[in-house]
């Protein structure tokens, strides 16, 4: 029987393995959030007088029970079972008797799918969350250590100006704490509570939101029951968002690596415990988890705009298609914090060499250092620009005192830039626990 079945006739079992799909599958992920959910609505209910004190008890003992199984991972949704919602309904009423068929009261399968999903992200990206910092440390931990070691910068793919492993490690750093503004605001969007908007338009019943609000800490409540519904899919597709900015972040940088170990660069490298061979070239060392953390990163720049193709153009109210939304953005959050763990893993391990500017090739990225100085010394900058042109056309530009000059002025400049950049990320973090 499904909860919405009036008598036993049986649905049509092609029609129920089309609109059931995946969701099983998916809904254990749910399970946990699903019991909390019902905590929290149980206790309202005896609140507003719709549960009796001893049935409240004998619900909550039995759901604790459940949530048990749960972390113990010992639960199931058993066969013919629709959902998770179903199955925690039904192994109630199976504990308790007739007190396991109340809990319905005052609320829909669709408010307790959003709150199953909205506690799931809020989690989910404190996880995200967590996972970031630590790689952002790692990554302020390699500036600070390789804060002298030159190397050249880079724009249209061709020798610009010096630069610093320091400055390179610390980019990185910043631009993950520019990210987590994103999943914040995300995170926001999902620390607001639906339970109580029914299907979409309220409930007769004399429900305290307030309360279910506290009980499951969130920070404020959906008053519109009707947007409450329309949060479905507005909260995933926001999750996506700032995941993609995570992955693009560690996508890019796992593209600079993959460039930096090419032979014709050499600027970085890795022991070999973290590299794979070639069956035919003795020689290979392939950067293959970088390459497939910027692979799995790019796909999931496609992941926001997949939620928007299947929310677009849906009109208010409840639709089945939203059942969708979780096989979309379920494996993209196992996806990102599988691509965020493999790099704490191996960063720490990058080998970074250190005399890369003493090679000649490297000469021209000095030329504005040299334009610099001559200006410095009086020479107007057009004419000092002309000078230094000219002994680059003529073969003849040199530059010796880079191991002096820079290494002073790029290890000042990446103390102070470091400083301000864990300050700035260490305010984004208290965000998320405001």
């Amino acid at each position: 029987m499904k909860l919405w079945q009036k008598n036993k006739q049986e649905q049509d079992r092609l029609v129920e393995k089309f609109t059931v799909g995946n969701d099983q599958h998916f809904d254990l992920l749910l399970a946990r959030y699903d019991v909390l959910g019902s905590l929290a609505h149980t206790t309202m209910l005896a609140k507003v007088g719709l549960l009796t004190p001893e049935e409240l008890s004998q619900i909550h003992q039995s759901l604790q029970e459940i949530k048990n199984d749960i972390e113990a991972g010992d639960f199931v949704i058993a066969a013919g079972v629709e959902d998770i919602h179903s199955q925690v309904e039904l192994l109630l009423t199976q504990k308790i008797g007739e007190a396991g068929k109340k809990i319905h009261s005052g609320r829909s399968r669709n408010d307790q799918v959003a709150v199953d999903i909205k506690l799931y992200l809020k989690d989910e990206m404190r996880n995200i969350k967590d996972a970031c910092a630590t790689l952002f440390h790692v990554l302020i931990g390699l500036s600070t250590r390789h804060q002298d070691v030159l190397m050249p910068g880079l724009t249209h793919f061709q020798l610009a100006m010096p630069s610093s492993f320091g400055l390179w490690f610390s980019a990185y750093a910043e631009s993950l704490s520019e990210d987590l503004e994103l999943l914040h605001a995300a995170y926001s969007m999902a620390d607001r509570n639906p339970l109580g908007s029914g299907a979409g338009y309220g409930s007769s019943f004399p429900l305290d939101r307030t309360e279910t609000t506290t009980l499951l800490g969130f920070s404020r409540m959906h008053y519109n029951a009707i947007n409450a519904q329309m949060s479905r899919g507005k909260t995933e597709k926001y999750t996506a968002i700032g995941i993609a900015a995570i992955g693009a972040t560690l996508a890019r940088l796992s593209m600079d690596i993959c460039l930096y170990m090419n032979q014709n660069f050499g600027f970085v490298s890795f022991p070999d415990t973290l590299t794979t061979g070639s069956s035919i070239m003795p020689h290979k060392k392939n950067p293959d988890i970088f390459e497939l953390v910027r692979a799995k990163c790019n796909t999931l720049q496609a992941v926001p705009n997949e939620l928007a193709l299947l929310m677009n153009n849906l009109p208010s109210g409840y639709h089945r298609d939203m059942q969708l939304t979780k096989e979309i953005i379920f494996p993209a959050i196992e996806k990102i914090k599988d691509c965020l763990q493999i790099l704490i893993y191996a960063l720490p391990q990058i080998q970074v060499r250190q005399d890369i500017l003493a090679d000649d090739r490297y000469q021209q990225v000095f030329t504005v250092e040299t334009v610099s100085e001559l200006v410095l010394q009086g020479m107007p900058f057009r004419d000092a620009y002309k000078v230094v042109g000219e002994q680059v056309e003529q073969g003849v530009f040199r530059y010796e005192r880079f191991h002096i000059s820079r290494h002073t002025h790029e290890g000042s400049m990446g103390n102070l830039c470091n400083e301000a950049i864990v300050q700035q990320f260490a305010a984004v973090l208290s965000r998320f626990e405001a």
